[in-house]
């Protein structure tokens, strides 16, 4: 993705959505600072109070082919409000999806937006299905994407997480 795209929301804020680069850092880092400690802790799986650098590493730093990192932006204010992550394995089979929303804009439509665009974007690369790891707490991201078609699988080997998969071919 080589241009900035405009999402519409269903709460009618229009988000900006173009690819993090290494310049974005210091704005990640208050983006996160700005997430709820609740949904850093179910994005990065720690519970620390702020982002580090090793975190960041792979939103930063992203191939452009199997990883992408996306940021979202308030159109109207310029306000980074999202991140959202697609880290694919090596034979392009599967995605992982992580989204973030800041704590001031949950609830109206940019985690859902947001997570479209995502999936539409593993599917427009080839990947066969895309998945995202939750914390079995976390029922706002479970329920938001099993209403976009994602599936609830058991996670091997640790029984506080559940995969959600949507299969795309």
């Amino acid at each position: 993705m080589d241009t900035t795209l405009l999402l519409p929301t269903r709460s009618g804020i229009d988000v900006l959505v173009r690819p993090a680069t290494e310049a974005d850092e210091a704005a990640l880092v208050d983006f996160f600072d700005r997430v709820s400690d609740e949904d850093r802790r179910f994005r990065f799986f720690s519970a620390g109070a702020h982002v580090n650098h090793r975190q960041l590493e792979p939103l930063i730093h992203a191939d452009h082919y199997r990883s992408e990192s996306f940021l979202g932006f308030d159109a109207a204010s310029g306000k980074l409000i999202g991140s959202a992550l697609l880290a694919c394995d090596a034979a392009m089979d599967t995605g992982e999806i992580a989204v973030s929303i800041c704590s001031d804009y949950r609830g109206k439509g940019v985690g859902w937006a947001l997570l479209d665009f995502v999936s539409r974007e593993a599917e427009r690369r080839g990947v066969r299905r895309a998945i995202a790891i939750e914390a079995r707490e976390n029922h706002a991201a479970i329920d938001l994407e099993r209403e976009k078609g994602f599936a609830p699988e058991a996670f091997d080997g640790d029984p506080t997480l559940v995969v959600l998969a949507k299969t795309f071919r």
